[in-house]
């Protein structure tokens, strides 16, 4: 029983990293996704794992199942959320299990959009393009045909493509966000209308625990002139931190050595800064703090 124990232990360990890539990317919560991976565990104990002939593609068609029913009561649940909702931000090259496979899917660009598909179309999305499966796993894992899936990949990249611009390189992307660190600390508003695009949209994530704007900020100008005007409290004993969440630059904030209360980064494109996103939701800060 107990070798038993040990080869279902060693198994679910090797495709714990895939189990944790799938649901933090259906979810954009890194807790809700270990509460996932751990029911899967749970699942595996219990299951008869003498029948089953891949113990991989049956873990991840669990995971991936699990996260479309949590993706709908989540959509549920976000109805109700105070302010814009963002990702949580995880470091993906220190977290052992998400860093550990490719990367994709993982930017905070990609994710918000994901957020907008349907969890089928948007499972059949990350599995494909962050996992590579081929499309006749995929249609058993979704239950469904492989022409039916290959219309929900094709659909998600239209979707996606539709909806983003190219993203610059991360290191243009880092330069972008230091500039406007320093620019929106100053309150120079001539510099943050030149970093911003002009229809760049400031992002807050609070749900009520933080005063922050519970609407998004919208256009060049009134962004500008909104980080201005609060430059001169904000940023009293504030350090700030650089790092990296979800394969981009982000700046981590402490006041007066504490704990980090936000975190702030940008999405940029050929344009200027796109989106500034700050994340303040303190139940969201674990995974980087």
């Amino acid at each position: 029983m107990t070798d038993e124990l040990d080869d279902a232990v060693a198994v679910f360990d090797e495709v714990r990293p895939r189990l944790m890539g799938i649901a933090y990317r259906m979810l954009g919560s890194h807790t809700e996704a270990e509460d996932l991976v751990q029911e899967v565990w749970l699942r595996w104990q219990a299951a008869d794992r003498s029948a089953v002939q891949s113990p991989v593609a049956y873990l991840s068609t669990a995971v991936t199942r699990l996260a479309i029913n949590a993706s709908q009561s989540a959509r549920a649940r976000r109805e109700t959320y105070i302010g814009p909702w963002l990702p949580e931000p995880v470091d993906t090259s220190a977290d052992p299990y998400l860093g550990a496979e490719r990367g994709e899917a993982l930017s905070f660009a990609v994710l918000l959009v994901l957020e907008r598909l349907s969890p089928t179309e948007r499972a059949a999305y990350i599995l494909r393009e962050a996992f590579d499966y081929p499309y006749d796993e995929l249609a058993a894992m979704l239950q469904s045909t492989e022409p039916a899936v290959r219309q929900l990949v094709s659909r998600a990249r239209k979707r996606i493509r539709a909806e983003r611009r190219t993203e610059v390189s991360g290191t243009q992307q880092k330069k972008l966000l230091t500039a406007f660190v320093a620019a929106a600390r100053s309150g120079d508003l001539g510099v943050l209308e030149q970093l911003l695009a002009k229809d760049a949209i400031s992002y807050s994530d609070g749900n009520g625990a933080r005063q922050v704007s519970k609407f998004p900020v919208v256009g060049q100008e009134r962004v500008a002139k909104y980080y201005r005007a609060f430059h001169q409290h904000f940023w009293i004993g504030v350090e700030v931190e650089f790092g990296t969440a979800n394969g981009r630059a982000v700046a981590m904030l402490r006041r007066d050595g504490g704990d980090v209360f936000a975190v702030c980064t940008v999405t940029a494109s050929d344009d200027g800064i796109d989106e500034v996103l700050w994340q303040m939701n303190p139940a969201k800060l674990t995974a980087i703090a």
